[in-house]
């Protein structure tokens, strides 16, 4: 476990900020397949108790990120690209949705971020930053789920969608990095011609390429 991970958290909402760190951790692999996580250690290093750190990760084991052992063990659950591959699956589906609601109201500031957010995609795979990249997708694909505005969505999304980072970390490469660049760009022309169906369908297997480069 690396130290600079964990610092003291002195807002109010303690489980908020644990939950929020420790998943970072895990879909970064600073906290890697199978590591031990020990709730005192967790609540030593955070300056907090006990309670909030297990609410934090009862909470990720409920996301499928943390399974806990008989005889109080806790460990970071083991990659599992079969369960990454179904993952793939929903969140296809639910970002198409989302791109597909989203379309009809796209302004000029959005497509700028769309740009914006694949151009730094492309800088990210060319200096192999792999979490760079990562964040960059994401960016990209907020646009949409932000002007659909349905937090149904994004609720939905929030389990499967950590499995799959997981395993971009874990397998990324410039081939898969390069490949989605020219399939946003592709997205973002036929979002501009208002080609809705087409737009949501590009978005599907965006992500449906990306689960077969990966699984």
């Amino acid at each position: 476990m690396k130290r600079e991970l964990i610092k003291p958290i002195k807002r109010l909402s303690l489980r908020e900020e644990i939950y929020q760190t420790l998943k970072q951790g895990i879909i970064t692999l600073e906290f890697p397949p199978d590591q031990r996580l020990n709730d005192k250690e967790l609540a030593e290093k955070f300056s907090v108790s006990r309670t909030p750190v297990r609410e934090a990760l009862k909470r990720l084991e409920d996301e499928g990120l943390v399974e806990s052992i008989p005889g109080s063990i806790t460990k970071v659950s083991s990659l599992n690209p079969e369960e990454a591959k179904h993952a793939f699956t929903v969140v296809a589906v639910l970002h198409a949705l989302a791109t597909k609601l989203a379309v009809p109201h796209l302004t000029e500031e959005d497509f700028k971020a769309l740009a914006r957010h694949n151009a730094e995609l492309e800088s990210a795979v060319e200096q192999n930053n792999i979490i760079g990249a990562i964040e960059a997708d994401q960016a990209f694909h907020r646009v949409f789920l932000e002007v659909a505005a349905n937090p149904e969505i994004v609720l939905a999304l929030e389990r499967s969608e950590s499995k799959i980072y997981r395993l971009e970390v874990a397998k990324f490469s410039s081939e898969q990095g390069f490949k989605s660049v020219n399939e946003h760009q592709k997205i973002i022309e036929v979002c501009q011609s208002q080609e809705t169906i087409q737009a949501a369908g590009l978005v599907e297997k965006n992500w449906l390429s990306l689960g077969e480069l990966l699984v």
